[in-house]
Protein backbone atom coordinates (compact mmCIF):
# COMPACT_ATOMS: atom_id res chain seq x y z
CA UNK A 1 0.00 0.00 0.00
CA UNK A 2 2.82 2.49 0.80
CA UNK A 3 4.37 1.78 -2.14
CA UNK A 4 1.30 2.36 -4.51
CA UNK A 5 0.55 5.93 -2.33
CA UNK A 6 4.29 6.57 -3.33
CA UNK A 7 4.10 5.96 -6.75
CA UNK A 8 0.52 7.44 -7.11
CA UNK A 9 1.47 10.88 -5.54
CA UNK A 10 4.43 10.89 -7.70
CA UNK A 11 2.93 10.67 -10.84
CA UNK A 12 0.83 13.46 -10.16
CA UNK A 13 3.43 15.43 -9.71
CA UNK A 14 4.91 14.66 -13.06
CA UNK A 15 1.86 15.46 -14.82
CA UNK A 16 1.30 19.14 -16.14
CA UNK A 17 -2.54 19.44 -16.97
CA UNK A 18 -2.59 19.51 -12.91
CA UNK A 19 0.08 21.66 -12.56
CA UNK A 20 -1.41 24.51 -14.84
CA UNK A 21 -4.42 23.63 -12.70
CA UNK A 22 -3.21 24.08 -9.60
CA UNK A 23 -1.51 27.28 -10.62
CA UNK A 24 -4.90 28.58 -11.69
CA UNK A 25 -6.74 27.53 -8.42
CA UNK A 26 -4.19 26.62 -6.04
CA UNK A 27 -4.26 29.56 -3.35
CA UNK A 28 -8.25 28.40 -3.21
CA UNK A 29 -8.21 25.49 -1.83
CA UNK A 30 -5.47 25.14 0.90
CA UNK A 31 -2.34 25.84 -0.66
CA UNK A 32 -1.41 28.86 1.15
CA UNK A 33 -0.93 26.64 4.47
CA UNK A 34 2.25 25.22 2.64
CA UNK A 35 3.51 27.70 0.49
CA UNK A 36 4.17 31.27 1.96
CA UNK A 37 2.79 33.27 -0.90
CA UNK A 38 2.86 33.87 -4.61
CA UNK A 39 6.23 36.01 -4.64
CA UNK A 40 8.79 37.36 -2.58
CA UNK A 41 7.13 40.59 -0.96
CA UNK A 42 4.32 37.97 0.26
CA UNK A 43 6.89 34.92 1.93
CA UNK A 44 9.09 37.73 3.19
CA UNK A 45 6.30 38.56 5.78
CA UNK A 46 6.13 35.43 6.81
CA UNK A 47 9.92 34.82 7.22
CA UNK A 48 9.64 38.42 9.30
CA UNK A 49 7.13 36.48 11.61
CA UNK A 50 9.41 33.52 12.21
CA UNK A 51 12.54 34.99 12.79
CA UNK A 52 10.90 36.81 15.28
CA UNK A 53 9.93 33.32 16.84
CA UNK A 54 13.59 32.72 16.82
CA UNK A 55 13.64 30.61 13.18
CA UNK A 56 15.94 30.99 10.44
CA UNK A 57 14.30 30.56 7.25
CA UNK A 58 15.79 29.07 3.77
CA UNK A 59 13.32 30.22 0.61
CA UNK A 60 12.79 28.42 -2.53
CA UNK A 61 10.37 29.80 -6.06
CA UNK A 62 9.15 26.94 -6.80
CA UNK A 63 9.20 25.99 -10.34
CA UNK A 64 8.60 23.00 -12.76
CA UNK A 65 9.03 22.25 -16.03
CA UNK A 66 11.66 24.92 -17.23
CA UNK A 67 12.22 24.19 -21.06
CA UNK A 68 12.96 27.66 -22.64
CA UNK A 69 15.80 30.01 -22.19
CA UNK A 70 13.78 33.14 -20.84
CA UNK A 71 12.21 30.97 -18.36
CA UNK A 72 15.53 30.13 -16.77
CA UNK A 73 16.42 33.21 -16.64
CA UNK A 74 13.61 34.56 -15.55
CA UNK A 75 13.67 32.40 -12.50
CA UNK A 76 17.42 33.44 -12.09
CA UNK A 77 16.12 37.02 -12.02
CA UNK A 78 13.60 35.53 -9.08
CA UNK A 79 16.53 34.47 -7.38
CA UNK A 80 18.19 37.72 -7.32
CA UNK A 81 15.65 39.53 -6.61
CA UNK A 82 14.54 37.43 -3.26
CA UNK A 83 18.18 37.46 -2.27
CA UNK A 84 17.90 41.38 -2.43
CA UNK A 85 14.98 41.18 -0.49
CA UNK A 86 16.34 39.17 2.19
CA UNK A 87 19.04 41.38 2.52
CA UNK A 88 17.09 44.63 2.28
CA UNK A 89 14.75 43.68 4.77
CA UNK A 90 17.45 41.93 7.09
CA UNK A 91 16.13 38.34 7.32
CA UNK A 92 17.83 35.55 8.67
CA UNK A 93 16.88 33.28 5.33
CA UNK A 94 18.96 31.15 2.62
CA UNK A 95 17.96 30.48 -0.76
CA UNK A 96 17.49 27.12 -2.37
CA UNK A 97 16.86 26.57 -5.80
CA UNK A 98 16.36 23.77 -8.62
CA UNK A 99 19.37 23.49 -11.12
CA UNK A 100 16.35 22.42 -13.93
CA UNK A 101 14.74 25.75 -13.27
CA UNK A 102 17.45 27.87 -13.92
CA UNK A 103 18.86 25.71 -17.67
CA UNK A 104 20.16 22.64 -16.54
CA UNK A 105 18.54 20.50 -18.94
CA UNK A 106 18.80 23.23 -21.69
CA UNK A 107 22.86 23.76 -21.49
CA UNK A 108 25.67 23.96 -19.50
CA UNK A 109 26.73 27.15 -20.45
CA UNK A 110 23.01 28.42 -19.77
CA UNK A 111 23.06 27.14 -15.82
CA UNK A 112 26.57 27.99 -14.99
CA UNK A 113 25.99 31.54 -16.19
CA UNK A 114 22.08 31.91 -14.10
CA UNK A 115 24.04 30.33 -11.27
CA UNK A 116 26.99 32.84 -11.41
CA UNK A 117 24.90 35.95 -11.34
CA UNK A 118 22.51 33.87 -8.20
CA UNK A 119 25.89 33.42 -6.10
CA UNK A 120 27.44 36.36 -7.08
CA UNK A 121 23.94 38.43 -5.77
CA UNK A 122 24.37 36.35 -2.78
CA UNK A 123 28.35 36.83 -2.44
CA UNK A 124 27.38 40.62 -2.17
CA UNK A 125 24.74 40.19 0.31
CA UNK A 126 25.86 37.15 2.52
CA UNK A 127 23.16 34.84 1.43
CA UNK A 128 24.01 30.78 1.67
CA UNK A 129 22.39 29.43 -2.05
CA UNK A 130 21.57 25.68 -1.72
CA UNK A 131 21.29 23.74 -4.76
CA UNK A 132 18.27 21.27 -4.15
CA UNK A 133 18.94 17.50 -5.61
CA UNK A 134 16.31 16.64 -7.89
CA UNK A 135 16.24 12.86 -9.66
CA UNK A 136 19.08 10.46 -9.88
CA UNK A 137 19.33 11.15 -13.86
CA UNK A 138 20.60 15.16 -12.79
CA UNK A 139 22.74 13.82 -9.95
CA UNK A 140 26.62 13.61 -11.63
CA UNK A 141 25.44 16.73 -12.99
CA UNK A 142 24.52 18.24 -10.32
CA UNK A 143 27.82 17.34 -7.93
CA UNK A 144 29.68 18.46 -11.29
CA UNK A 145 27.87 22.30 -11.09
CA UNK A 146 28.29 21.86 -6.99
CA UNK A 147 31.83 21.25 -6.90
CA UNK A 148 32.82 23.68 -10.00
CA UNK A 149 30.88 26.40 -8.01
CA UNK A 150 32.33 25.58 -4.98
CA UNK A 151 35.93 26.20 -6.03
CA UNK A 152 34.69 30.19 -6.57
CA UNK A 153 31.69 30.65 -4.10
CA UNK A 154 31.97 30.00 -0.25
CA UNK A 155 28.34 30.62 -0.09
CA UNK A 156 26.73 27.39 -1.98
CA UNK A 157 25.95 24.11 -0.49
CA UNK A 158 23.50 21.31 -1.82
CA UNK A 159 21.97 18.14 -0.99
CA UNK A 160 22.47 14.26 -0.97
CA UNK A 161 19.84 11.65 -0.57
CA UNK A 162 20.06 8.78 1.74
CA UNK A 163 17.55 6.51 -0.67
CA UNK A 164 20.61 6.54 -2.94
CA UNK A 165 23.12 3.35 -3.11
CA UNK A 166 25.68 5.59 -3.93
CA UNK A 167 25.27 8.32 -1.26
CA UNK A 168 28.19 7.18 1.10
CA UNK A 169 30.42 7.51 -2.00
CA UNK A 170 29.57 11.10 -2.60
CA UNK A 171 29.75 12.48 0.58
CA UNK A 172 32.89 10.97 0.75
CA UNK A 173 34.07 12.79 -2.62
CA UNK A 174 32.43 15.89 -1.52
CA UNK A 175 34.55 16.23 1.85
CA UNK A 176 37.88 17.88 0.42
CA UNK A 177 35.15 20.84 -0.25
CA UNK A 178 34.32 21.28 3.56
CA UNK A 179 30.91 21.38 1.86
CA UNK A 180 27.82 22.48 3.68
CA UNK A 181 24.69 19.39 3.16
CA UNK A 182 21.75 19.21 3.49
CA UNK A 183 21.00 15.64 3.78
CA UNK A 184 17.71 14.06 2.93
CA UNK A 185 15.59 10.93 2.56
CA UNK A 186 15.34 11.13 -1.20
CA UNK A 187 11.69 12.38 -2.75
CA UNK A 188 11.74 11.01 -6.36
CA UNK A 189 10.75 7.88 -8.03
CA UNK A 190 13.94 5.43 -8.48
CA UNK A 191 15.02 2.36 -9.69
CA UNK A 192 15.95 -0.65 -7.25
CA UNK A 193 19.02 -0.56 -8.92
CA UNK A 194 20.23 2.89 -8.03
CA UNK A 195 17.90 3.22 -4.92
CA UNK A 196 16.70 0.96 -1.67
CA UNK A 197 13.31 0.25 -2.32
CA UNK A 198 12.17 -0.34 1.50
CA UNK A 199 11.80 2.51 4.25
CA UNK A 200 13.92 0.36 6.69
CA UNK A 201 16.96 0.44 4.26
CA UNK A 202 16.25 4.08 3.46
CA UNK A 203 16.15 5.17 7.12
CA UNK A 204 19.78 3.02 8.11
CA UNK A 205 21.47 4.97 5.17
CA UNK A 206 20.72 7.97 6.28
CA UNK A 207 21.38 7.48 10.21
CA UNK A 208 24.71 6.29 8.29
CA UNK A 209 25.39 9.42 6.91
CA UNK A 210 24.28 12.13 9.53
CA UNK A 211 26.78 10.61 11.40
CA UNK A 212 29.47 10.23 8.69
CA UNK A 213 29.11 14.13 7.93
CA UNK A 214 28.93 15.22 11.45
CA UNK A 215 32.20 13.11 12.15
CA UNK A 216 33.84 14.40 8.72
CA UNK A 217 33.36 18.24 10.47
CA UNK A 218 30.92 19.12 8.03
CA UNK A 219 28.06 21.34 8.79
CA UNK A 220 24.70 19.50 8.27
CA UNK A 221 21.23 20.19 7.89
CA UNK A 222 19.61 17.06 8.89
CA UNK A 223 16.37 18.16 7.08
CA UNK A 224 13.43 15.53 8.11
CA UNK A 225 10.20 15.11 10.40
CA UNK A 226 11.19 12.24 11.28
CA UNK A 227 11.33 11.47 15.17
CA UNK A 228 13.49 8.61 15.07
CA UNK A 229 16.14 10.27 12.93
CA UNK A 230 15.36 13.48 14.95
CA UNK A 231 15.90 11.47 18.36
CA UNK A 232 19.34 9.79 16.88
CA UNK A 233 20.98 13.19 15.64
CA UNK A 234 20.31 14.34 19.27
CA UNK A 235 22.04 11.10 20.61
CA UNK A 236 25.02 11.64 18.31
CA UNK A 237 25.24 14.98 19.89
CA UNK A 238 25.80 13.95 23.22
CA UNK A 239 27.92 10.94 22.06
CA UNK A 240 30.56 12.58 20.03
CA UNK A 241 30.31 16.17 21.89
CA UNK A 242 28.95 17.69 19.02
CA UNK A 243 28.51 21.48 19.26
CA UNK A 244 25.45 22.53 18.29
CA UNK A 245 26.65 25.16 16.18
CA UNK A 246 27.55 22.16 13.74
CA UNK A 247 24.16 21.03 12.74
CA UNK A 248 20.53 22.21 12.41
CA UNK A 249 17.30 20.42 11.86
CA UNK A 250 15.60 21.58 8.66
CA UNK A 251 11.40 20.93 8.33
CA UNK A 252 9.02 21.86 5.76
CA UNK A 253 7.39 25.08 6.71
CA UNK A 254 3.61 24.37 7.61
CA UNK A 255 4.00 20.76 8.88
CA UNK A 256 4.74 19.30 12.42
CA UNK A 257 4.77 23.01 13.87
CA UNK A 258 4.51 22.13 17.40
CA UNK A 259 8.06 19.57 17.47
CA UNK A 260 10.06 23.01 15.07
CA UNK A 261 8.61 24.65 18.16
CA UNK A 262 9.61 21.91 21.06
CA UNK A 263 13.37 21.75 19.05
CA UNK A 264 13.59 25.41 18.94
CA UNK A 265 13.19 25.38 22.67
CA UNK A 266 15.69 22.88 23.60
CA UNK A 267 17.94 25.07 21.87
CA UNK A 268 18.54 24.15 18.64
CA UNK A 269 18.51 25.44 15.61
CA UNK A 270 15.60 24.85 13.37
CA UNK A 271 15.54 26.25 9.54
CA UNK A 272 11.94 26.04 8.09
CA UNK A 273 12.02 24.97 4.28
CA UNK A 274 9.56 28.15 2.81
CA UNK A 275 8.47 27.81 -0.97
CA UNK A 276 6.55 30.46 -2.46
CA UNK A 277 5.27 30.80 -6.39
CA UNK A 278 2.02 29.97 -8.20
CA UNK A 279 3.73 26.23 -8.79
CA UNK A 280 3.13 24.82 -6.00
CA UNK A 281 1.77 21.62 -7.33
CA UNK A 282 4.71 19.30 -8.08
CA UNK A 283 6.41 20.30 -5.12
CA UNK A 284 3.83 19.66 -2.78
CA UNK A 285 3.05 16.10 -4.48
CA UNK A 286 6.71 15.09 -3.58
CA UNK A 287 6.18 15.74 -0.44
CA UNK A 288 3.35 13.39 0.06
CA UNK A 289 5.20 10.96 -2.06
CA UNK A 290 8.48 11.35 0.28
CA UNK A 291 6.93 8.86 2.97
CA UNK A 292 3.18 8.34 2.76
CA UNK A 293 3.27 9.15 6.68
CA UNK A 294 3.67 12.90 5.46
CA UNK A 295 0.14 12.75 4.57
CA UNK A 296 -1.02 12.56 8.17
CA UNK A 297 1.51 15.13 9.07
CA UNK A 298 -0.20 17.61 6.26
CA UNK A 299 -3.73 16.50 8.08
CA UNK A 300 -2.39 17.31 10.88
CA UNK A 301 -1.12 20.69 10.14
CA UNK A 302 -4.65 21.67 8.75
CA UNK A 303 -6.34 21.03 11.63
CA UNK A 304 -4.07 22.13 14.46
CA UNK A 305 -3.41 25.87 12.09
Amino acid sequence: MEQIMRNFFLFLSNNKTLTKVAKKYGFRFGASRFVAGVNIQEAAQKIKALNEKGFVITVDHLGEFIDSESEAKQSAEECVKAIEVIAKEGLQSELSLKLTSLGLDISHELVMENMHKILQAGKENDVIVTIDMEDYARLEKTLHIFTSLKQEYDNVGTVLQAYLYRVEEDLEALNPYNPYLRLVKGAYKESEKVAFPNKSDVDKNYKKIIKQNLLNGNYTAVATHDDEIITYTKELEQTYQISKEQFEFQMLYGIRLELQKQLLKEGYKVRVYMPYGDDWFGYNMRRLAERPANVAFVLKGIFKK
